[in-house]
């Protein structure tokens, strides 16, 4: 994941520095700063809370099977004896190339890991099912898998565990699979070798060493043959977790003021605002979220973000985004919507917007939508019940949805990635019931790592969640042929480096 996305964050920071002069600092209504709605937008909060917290018998069965299918993919494809969960999988079933078999991913494994405890809550497989597949994970991590002061490869062999494709010993995968980790760490805390385990491979990874010699900002990765990567992990993105994580560590801890030292755009696109890295896909607002409850929490300091309220606006503003691209791809709608990165037919690309990636062909990605639930779910249900009763079998399988298709070109593709899977299950059981939040966040490291940041309770809307305003993309669409129409870059106020 840190290689996939490094060379789009270089590119989309130096568009972001040289138009950030082109623009006004502006002051705007709402933002996840002040986190304040008019009273007649947060009544309509209310009436859509009551309504998703009461979905009809469809949209549960519908989330029912899309869950179990998602979770299939964890359960079937993963080695049973190391747990390495594929990085992706055919849809049908059938064998992938030489190149790609067998490749696991570690942080497809931390959603594996979070995966087995929500199965063993909606009773898809055993206690002692799940409590096997946990032991043999956490064994193969603590004991077998090789580790760099507690940190692991990106790609591995899932049978072998063995280094695959060159890759780096990553931070951000190792934070993703430490999410997994400490998930069923709480879920099965009656299990004393699972919390041992657990524990032992959390407390041995040293932040500190991940700095590389940088007071606060941790490096991207590392290689045995050329040492640490370059990049720092400088920006707003998924990389939430792994701070969290780093400033939470009980026997390596960085400084709380590295939550701080990272760069972030203030944007504003068809009538939403917040907080962002420009150009980045749709899911680095999805991942950290995914563990970390953020919800009626707002900093004390700096921008004082409510993160939860941020991504449900960068989700808003993503779908209206999708809705202005609709006059040069037609299938793109209400509820038709979302890119993030993905497959396509041009190969892996991170791709989103806004503002408009060049790459954007017309291709949808379901995991954007799907992502999202725990932001906007009557939405982005709307969306993944359109895209499966539109395309049938064509974007829907045993392992749930695939992972992007092209209505515009025919093209559709042939696998599902893991970590898209994962997404969609995590997220679709935080919209229904908080489930990984709640384990999650049962781990003392978290909550005392957001007091140390300063990320305290407070009164905000997200308390109305899951609900979300009704359908406000639609007052805001820009009625003209430009998908970047009517999007702002603020000045970001963070000053810190």
């Amino acid at each position: 994941m840190a290689q996939r996305t490094h060379l789009v964050r270089v590119a989309t920071r130096s568009f972001a520095l040289s138009i950030l002069s082109s623009f006004l600092l502006l002051v705007f209504p709402f933002s996840a700063t002040s986190g304040h709605w008019p009273v007649s937008q947060a009544a309509s909060f209310r009436s859509q809370a009551a309504a998703v917290r009461n979905p009809s018998n469809q949209d549960q069965l519908f989330l029912d099977e899309l869950q179990h299918s998602s979770f299939n993919y964890f359960w079937q494809q993963a080695d049973p004896q190391t747990g390495l969960v594929p990085d992706r999988a055919r849809i049908d079933g059938s064998a992938l190339d030489d190149n790609h078999r067998n490749v696991a991913s570690i942080a497809a494994t931390g959603f594996g890991l979070t995966a087995l405890c929500i199965a063993t809550e909606h009773g898809w497989i055993t206690q002692s099912q799940a409590r096997e597949r946990t032991r043999n994970t956490l064994r193969f991590f603590a004991e077998r898998a090789f580790e760099k002061h507690g940190w692991f490869y990106h790609w591995l062999d899932a049978k072998t565990g063995d280094r695959r494709w060159n890759s780096e010993v990553s931070s951000i995968d190792t934070a993703l699979l430490l999410a997994g980790v400490l998930t069923v760490r709480q879920y099965f805390r009656d299990d004393a070798e699972i919390r041992k385990l657990a524990t032992k491979i959390y407390e041995r990874v040293d932040f500190d060493w991940m700095l590389n010699g940088n007071p606060r900002l941790l490096s991207h990765g590392w290689k045995p043959e050329t040492g640490f990567l370059k990049p720092f992990w400088d920006t707003f993105s998924e990389d939430t977790i792994l701070y969290l994580l780093a400033i939470g560590s009980p026997t390596h801890p960085v400084s709380p003021a590295s939550w701080y030292a990272l760069w972030r755009d203030r944007y504003r696109y068809e009538g939403h605002t917040y907080f962002t890295t420009i150009g980045v896909p749709l899911f680095m607002h999805q991942y950290a979220h995914a563990w970390i409850d953020f919800r009626n929490r707002r900093e004390s300091r700096g921008d004082r973000i409510d993160y939860f309220a941020n991504s449900r606006e960068a989700t808003l503003a993503h779908r209206a985004f999708c809705l202005n691209l609709s006059y040069d791809f037609p299938a793109f709608a209400s509820d038709m919507w979302g890119i993030t990165a993905s497959d396509s037919a041009k190969g892996y690309l991170a791709w989103g917007g806004p503002p408009r990636d060049p790459e954007i062909d017309g291709t949808l990605v379901p995991s954007a939508a799907g992502g999202s639930l725990m932001f906007t779910p009557q939405l982005s249900l709307a969306a993944l019940r359109a895209m499966q009763q539109r395309y049938g079998d064509k974007v829907y399988g045993k392992y749930g949805f695939i992972d992007a298709f092209n209505p515009k070109t025919g093209w559709f593709d042939s696998d599902v990635i893991g970590i898209n899977a994962g997404i969609i299950l995590l997220s679709a059981e935080n919209s229904r019931n908080g489930n990984v939040w709640k384990w999650f966040m049962r781990n003392q490291e978290i909550p005392e790592a957001m007091q140390k940041i300063g990320l305290v309770r407070s009164k905000s809307t997200t308390t109305l969640q899951p609900g979300e305003r009704a359908d406000r993309g639609k007052r805001h669409v820009n009625l003209t042929k430009n998908a970047n129409a009517k999007s702002v870059l603020f000045a970001p106020r963070n000053a810190t480096r």
